[in-house]
């Protein structure tokens, strides 16, 4: 499908490609990764012909239809399901030949290649991608115009999806799709029929979706089989090996070398001292490719301590402007130590939520109290625009450091993970990735008890990604979370709550639940809850009548009692092994970076959590045990 050979490009005096070569065959999902900067978005821009090589080639298969996401969907009048339906040009172009045609035969032909291409199904195609997407049936008549661009994107992402290209081009796709379309889109990628080139920070979508990863680094292009974390083991097992062997490398040089300096004047050892020097020549310098570090998010902790809870909400309901309220009937609370990430499809008041909590949305009924002193800091993409974009990251940060030193300034301006080149660039020169730093570090400057982060991955690649899991867990004030990234939210909450209907209620399950959930469709959902809670009920309802036939009045209360703590040992179970799984993540990504003192302390806390769970354990069997008995 794809071949390139010892392509080398520049760019700007900087060479992006360097005589890297890969192969992609056909039917493969292939995900690109790699440093932000390092060339990924202009690989696409060589391999659909916008750019080219300055020397090597790509090679693509003959008559290849590429398909790539428009900059936006055009904000026309047509509808959603029109303007996805005309992104098929060869059905668009049949449809209307068949209007104005008269020739019988040709008309035979037309109607033979409409069904060959599955026309009829066309519409309930578009419209199944669409709602995939977010788009419900009716949004599905809307014209284009009426949404915003981030909404028009879907539209585009839709467009190309439907067109079903021979090799499907998507650069960073998830960064305009809530957690509901990511998934989606996971699914569907994974199920694609034909070719697929993906960029991608997104680990899961990466591990679900590929099949193969081609790494980006160093200025060439080397290929995995298998998903992100199978690359990552490897990668890791192949930079051991390379060291490894070139320790070996260096220790026969210096063999053969010493060798070399003691015979090399004497006529006896001369003949070896010399076989021994072309040897020397020609053995290949092992190249240990290094492994480049990613600079650590530091979030600082509040300095005091408020009792929970931080934020309590008594029958609170929001909107705007006097409108409809969009979120009612909240009883909810927030303690200081909380990691809660929220789920829901967008535009169902995540972000509404956060602002309530972040004291920037005035609420219209209930009541609402917060803990005395509270500090609260947000994190919203569009923040990031409000840097001055001709202030330097350094006069970002002297702004809030009036009359302290300089070398106090600059060394704050370091804990945001900001390297010494890019203090004294101005905000509109940084990249997307270092400008969310620069608001990350600003935003938390004060130390803040309670941490709002919408969507802070956008701009960020894997390895900032997993910078700010460390961050976030380093943290020792409160976290609420809204991503798209779902390995951020497994690593960082252990709280979830869904944004639904006009609600905010706690979630009982977990990602991989709330996955199945998105993937059933809303009327299986539905059906699944409701027989879940008839089966509750029922149960409930047999244990009830069992102990009252089978027990005097006091035996049932024993019962009952025993019952409730078997279900809280069950809670405590769940967030222990929950908590232990965070663990070995947590100490498998140290461990590939050599966190000596990190893992140290990680392996304490993991054995602490599994220390505890074998106590809750006994006491679950013990009490499992007089249950039966009873």
């Amino acid at each position: 499908m794809i071949t390139i050979n010892d392509l080398t490009f520049r760019m700007m005096g900087r060479t992006l490609f360097d005589k890297a070569s890969v192969n992609i065959d056909d039917g493969v999902k292939a995900g690109l990764v790699g440093r932000n900067g390092t060339g990924k978005t202009t690989l696409f821009k060589m391999i659909t012909g916008d750019l080219h090589p300055e020397s090597g080639d790509i090679e693509l298969r003959k008559n290849i239809k590429i398909g790539q996401v428009a900059q936006e969907a055009p904000g026309t009048d047509q509808s959603l399901l029109e303007v996805v339906l005309e992104a098929d040009v060869e059905r668009t172009s049949l449809m209307k030949e068949a209007e104005t045609a008269t020739d019988p035969n040709r008309i035979g032909l037309i109607h033979e290649r409409l069904n060959d291409i599955d026309a009829h199904s066309a519409e309930s195609r578009a419209g199944s991608i669409l709602n995939g997407l977010g788009f419900d049936a009716e949004a599905q008549k809307r014209p284009c115009g009426s949404f915003s661009g981030g909404w028009r994107m879907r539209v585009a992402l839709a467009a190309v999806l439907f067109a079903e290209p021979d090799l499907l081009l998507l650069d960073e796709p998830t960064n305009y799709l809530d957690l509901e379309g990511t998934v989606w889109l996971e699914n569907y990628v994974a199920k694609y029929k034909h070719t697929v080139l993906l960029i991608s920070h997104d680990r899961d979508l990466l591990n679900k979706a590929c099949n193969m990863i081609v790494h980006l680094e160093h200025k060439n292009l080397t290929p995995y089989k298998g998903g992100y974390d199978t690359f990552e083991r490897t990668r890791a097992e192949r930079l051991m090996l390379q060291t490894k062997q070139a320790e070996k490398q260096d220790a026969k040089r210096k063999h053969m070398q010493a060798f070399v300096d003691r015979f090399k004047a004497k006529a006896s050892k001369a003949r070896q001292a010399q076989s021994r020097i072309k040897a020397l020549e020609k053995m290949q310098v092992i190249n240990v490719a290094i492994d480049e570090s990613v600079a650590p998010l530091v979030f600082p902790s509040p300095k005091r301590e408020i009792a929970s809870p931080i934020i309590n909400m008594e029958n609170v309901g929001v909107g705007y402007d006097n409108g409809p309220l969009i979120l009612k009937g909240l009883n909810l609370r927030i303690d200081a130590d909380d990691r809660i990430a929220l789920l829901g499809a967008n535009g169902n008041g995540k972000s509404t939520f956060a602002k309530l909590i972040a004291d920037r949305l005035e609420y219209a009924v209930g009541h609402v109290t917060r803990a005395e002193k509270l500090k609260i800091a947000i994190f919203a993409q569009h923040q990031i625009d409000d840097l001055i974009p001709e202030n330097t990251c350094y006069e970002h940060v002297r702004a809030l450091m009036p009359g302290e030193p300089e070398g106090k300034v600059r060394g704050r301006v370091a804990r945001m993970g900001l390297s010494a080149d890019k203090m004294d660039t101005k905000a509109r020169e940084l990249s997307g990735g270092e400008r969310a730093r620069l608001l990350l570090g600003l935003i938390t400057f004060h130390a803040p008890h309670l941490l709002i982060l919408d969507e802070p991955t956008n701009h960020l690649d894997i390895d900032s990604r997993r910078a700010l899991v460390m961050a976030i867990n380093d943290y020792r004030g409160a976290v609420i979370l809204i991503s798209h990234d779902r390995h951020l939210v497994e690593s960082s909450a252990e709280r979830l709550w869904l944004v639904d209907k006009g609600n905010v209620t706690p979630y009982d399950g977990d990602m991989e639940d709330y996955k199945k959930l998105i993937l059933k469709g809303p009327e299986k959902a539905v059906s699944a809850k409701r027989e879940r809670k008839l089966a509750e009920k029922a149960a409930k309802a047999a244990a009830k009548s069992d102990g009252k036939a089978k027990q005097p009045q006091a035996a049932a209360f024993n019962r009952n009692e025993a019952q409730k703590r078997i279900k809280q040992l069950d809670g405590i179970m769940k967030k222990a092994n929950q908590a232990i799984g965070k663990l070995d993540t947590l100490l498998a990504e140290a461990s590939s970076r050599q966190e000596f003192n990190r893992i140290s302390d990680l392996a304490k806390k993991k054995a602490e959590f599994e220390r505890r769970l074998n106590q809750v354990e006994e006491e679950w069997l013990k009490l499992s045990s007089k249950l039966e008995k009873a």
